[in-house]
């Protein structure tokens, strides 16, 4: 549906259309379906009307998804309206009566309206902001529809004079329209009585907008050129959502991106040129950056907010300006993705993981490969092209890259694909290059994403250390003595040789128990010596033995087996340590 939007976006108009005839008839259907079609309509459908600026469709998909939904609450509260409403005539009457006068009295004509808030947004404001019935309910809202934008502004002051604005509450998407392009002024005053009186005012043709959205471009001829640029604005949110669903791992990935951009209760902020953003409620300075440009938020390193240099997960607030400091070499941090609140910022920053596994994934394939084929005195660029094309058409990938990708992530046995390669067209392999024993593959400790190391044992460098390939995840390192290996019985074909590469810098976890005496003061002296031993102590614990004796076990960070063995030394040379012992899951 999104891809036929992006070609047309008549698309999702007849697709509105159908979902309405849908939910009038909704009646016959069981209810667990009812209820199935009115969730999806609230979820999905509204929200899309809601983006385009169709707002006659989304307020009746809301008021029958809602009744269907929720079907006591929906007669409770459309009961408790009809019987406020009886109490309200009288007020609306007089007010309307004022509003009227005071225009006439300054020569400005227009159409004035009561307007009632319709059920499901008195629910949901009810529900969100837990009010009472009472407190939502009493507030009269008025709309002005007038001839020009002038007279728009004009309106405005006579209203302003007539009742007292509430101060912070006057909004203008006329000068700063929203998202799906409605624009109107918006203000709420202190009325008679001491009751809250919200007024918009607008032209009718932003009232032919606010109505139909982009499906004014086809109903009204007039005033053209600001409907093209409203189409415009869908077209660009609708190629947005493709590039989201192209970096999206998953339907339901790009379903929940979907949901967070169709629900943006929009903040404001200015580019140091002066250019206005909108971005969703709550958005950080990585946001803003990605709203730039994806590849101004893969790079962004720092933020300045006013000209102050910001946390980049600092919130934005209306009215502030915003600069984004980059880097070349810089790229996103996967912790950014607890704040990110925008879809393109989420969306753009999971598909950059993806694809920097994916370039880990085939380095570690190439080597993989590369020690493989040596076996059978072979190497890669030996591999003749049409001999790597017929194995891919068998294998059914398109491309070496995906097939490398597929051994560095253990989806594929690189002694498979590498005897697949030397002998095609063989019957079979000489027992001489069978019995050849592989060189062990050199671990570097960076690999990342497609290399991990076993909690269970914690492997550090100087450990005899054998990798195992496990499906999608790639290569888990433990040691040769671990005793998850020697409980599971794995195929031989999943075991790869690898070996420490000399000089590794890298820190890596290991646990340590230590058998203390229970005296004051021991646990900060083993912790001191310990840290004097150039160890970073990352998680500690303690177990009481029998009242005399306690064990201390700590996770440190070490670089190898002659530091640890350093540690060890260090911390056994107190007095009230009697054993220090490593842990091996």
């Amino acid at each position: 549906m999104i891809l036929a939007m992006v070609r047309d976006i008549r698309v999702i108009l007849v697709k509105l259309a159908d979902r309405l005839h849908n939910m009038r008839t909704l009646g016959v259907m069981r209810p667990e379906k009812r209820r199935r079609i009115a969730r999806e309509t609230l979820e999905i459908y509204a929200p899309i009307a809601n983006r385009l600026g169709i707002n006659a469709i989304r307020v009746e998909l809301e008021e029958l998804g809602f009744a269907a939904l929720y079907p006591l609450r929906y007669r409770v509260l459309e009961k408790a309206v009809r019987v406020a409403r009886g109490h309200r005539k009288e007020v609306l009457s007089k007010i309307e009566t004022a509003i009227k006068r005071r225009m006439h009295q300054e020569g400005l004509s227009g159409r004035i309206l009561s307007r009632e808030k319709h059920l499901y947004s008195l629910y949901c404001k009810i529900r969100n902001k837990a009010l009472s019935f009472d407190d939502v309910y009493d507030v009269y809202a008025f709309r002005i529809v007038v001839d020009t934008v002038d007279t728009c502004y004009r309106a405005l002051g006579v209203m302003h004079n007539l009742y007292k604005p509430v101060p912070g509450r006057f909004k203008d998407y006329i000068a700063i329209p929203k998202a799906n392009g409605y624009q109107s002024l918006h203000t709420i005053l202190f009325g008679p009585y001491g009751v809250p009186i919200e007024i918009q005012i607008r032209t009718e043709e932003m009232d032919k907008v606010a109505e139909s959205g982009v499906a004014a471009h086809w109903l009204y001829k007039s005033g053209k050129q600001n409907h093209d640029q409203m189409q415009a604005g869908a077209r660009e949110w609708l190629r947005e959502l493709l590039e989201m669903q192209k970096n999206a791992g998953n339907s339901i990935e790009f379903l929940e991106n979907v949901k967070i951009d169709l629900f943006p209760d929009a903040v404001y902020v200015f580019t140091p040129a002066g250019q206005i953003m909108k971005l969703p409620h709550g958005a950080t300075v990585v946001d803003f950056a990605y709203a730039v440009h994806t590849d101004v938020g893969n790079t962004c390193v720092a933020g300045k907010v006013d000209r102050q240099l910001v946390p980049l997960r600092t919130p934005l607030r209306n009215g502030q300006t915003v600069e984004v400091m980059t880097a070349e070499g810089a790229h996103p941090s996967p912790a950014w993705l607890n704040f990110v609140v925008s879809a393109k910022a989420r969306s753009s920053i999971r598909h950059y993981q993806k694809s920097l596994k994916r370039e880990e994934a085939i380095d570690l394939g190439r080597r993989m490969l590369d020690r493989a084929l040596a076996v059978f005195d072979a190497t890669a660029d030996g591999i003749s092209e049409k001999r790597l094309a017929a194995l891919l058409k068998e294998y059914r990938i398109p491309c070496y890259e995906d097939l490398l990708m597929d051994v560095g992530m253990g989806r594929r046995l690189a002694v498979l694909v590498a005897r697949a390669l030397v002998t095609a067209g063989e019957d079979g392999l000489s027992r001489e290059n069978d019995e050849k024993t592989m060189r062990p593959l050199v671990i570097k400790g960076t690999e990342g994403m497609v290399m991990h190391f076993a909690k269970c044992c914690r492997p550090i460098p100087g450990d005899p250390v054998v990798g195992l390939m496990t499906a999608g995840r790639g290569m888990v390192i433990h040691t040769t003595s671990c005793r998850n290996l020697r409980e599971h019985r794995h195929p031989p074909e999943n075991y790869i040789d690898v070996q420490w590469e000399p000089g590794i810098e890298e820190e890596y976890p290991v646990e340590i128990a230590v058998l203390v005496a229970d005296r004051r003061g021991v646990l900060a002296t083993v912790a001191a010596a310990i840290g004097n031993a150039d160890s970073n102590i990352e998680n500690v614990g303690m177990e009481e033995r029998d009242g005399l004796t306690n064990t201390l076990r700590f996770t440190i960070a070490v670089h190898n087996r002659q530091h640890l063995a350093r540690v060890m030394r260090r911390v056994r040379s107190i007095p009230a340590v009697m054993r220090i012992s490593r842990l091996r899951g």
